[in-house]
């Protein structure tokens, strides 16, 4: 790898699993988080605010939750934007609504810096592993620059195009994961207390038409009590759910089939689920439907 310093804000849930394989390379990297408790767990050289991150940064990454964070790191008065200068590019890992996305890159532009979206896919296991998928948009000069440094935590990287295609594409995709996941928890549920063996009733969907990533990845382990924690929260897979409905009208294209995550996750949220993995969704239908759980080790897990 380059010595060429590389910044890094938001170092959480996922940021912290990615930035880990970027420190293993032996690059330096200035990170920045308001919590200086996983600061200190990513082995980066912390920084004192988000500006000073761009200083001596050629490339710098974003993983932040949700618009308005990415706007107010970018926007703020000691923020990304004011701080960024020629040739520098800056690359948002989140799910952010794609008209933002083009906005900031229209103002990094102005100051000769890149700005890309690249949503990522794959979770807290494919972070872990360095096998995430990324879908980018923005100018390709930016991403074969960064491309180096996204190698070392991806295996396929997607050019989807102009600025936001990237986050179109993953605004695409997690609407498809959002309605594997509650129908399949729906289905979990109603296979649970109708008295079917969800072993069997699992083989079975893998095995015909009714197979996803839900029923192959996670309810195999959902139904033993494991809910694959550290991946994406209920509140912002609605989050997501909700930009995908935003994109869909700015498109004039009819959401028919929003309906069903929407309000899945709506009520897992609403029950207390939000800030737990969104797999909890089953659990949250569960609750609505006389206190169903997939397996028999709910005190322990919940």
């Amino acid at each position: 790898m380059s010595s060429e310093q590389i910044g890094f804000v938001g170092l959480g849930n996922m940021g912290g699993r990615i930035v880990r394989h970027i420190v293993e390379s032996g690059a330096p990297v200035s990170g920045f988080d308001t919590r200086p408790k996983v600061v200190a767990a990513s082995g980066v050289s912390p920084a004192a605010s988000v500006a000073a991150t761009a200083k001596g940064s050629g490339l710098i990454f974003l993983s932040l939750p949700n618009t308005p964070a990415v706007e107010a790191v970018v926007l703020g008065p000691d923020g990304l934007l004011n701080a960024s200068h020629s040739g520098q590019v800056i690359v948002d890992l989140g799910t952010s609504a794609p008209d933002s996305t083009r906005r900031l890159a229209a103002q990094f532009a102005e100051r000769g810096a890149t700005f890309l979206d690249a949503g990522i896919s794959g979770g807290a296991a494919a972070a872990d592993a360095g096998t995430l998928t990324l879908m980018v948009g923005g100018e390709q000069a930016g991403l074969e620059q960064a491309r180096p440094t996204l190698d070392l935590f991806s295996n396929k990287v997607y050019y989807c195009g102009a600025s936001g295609a990237g986050h179109i594409a993953k605004l695409l995709n997690n609407f498809l994961n959002a309605v594997a996941l509650s129908a399949t928890a729906e289905v979990m549920v109603a296979g649970k207390k109708a008295g079917l063996d969800l072993e069997v009733l699992l083989g079975i969907l893998n095995s015909s038409s009714g197979v996803n990533f839900a029923t192959q990845n996670r309810f195999p382990k959902i139904i033993h009590g494991d809910y694959l924690e550290g991946g994406l929260t209920g509140e912002l897979m609605l989050k997501d759910v909700t930009l995908y409905v935003d994109l869909l009208s700015n498109l004039g294209v009819a959401s028919l089939n929003s309906s069903g995550p929407v309000a899945s996750f709506g009520l897992a949220n609403g029950l207390g689920y939000g800030t737990q993995i969104s797999n909890r969704v089953v659990d949250a239908i569960g609750d609505v439907s006389g206190g169903v759980r997939l397996h028999d080790t709910d005190a322990a897990t919940r």
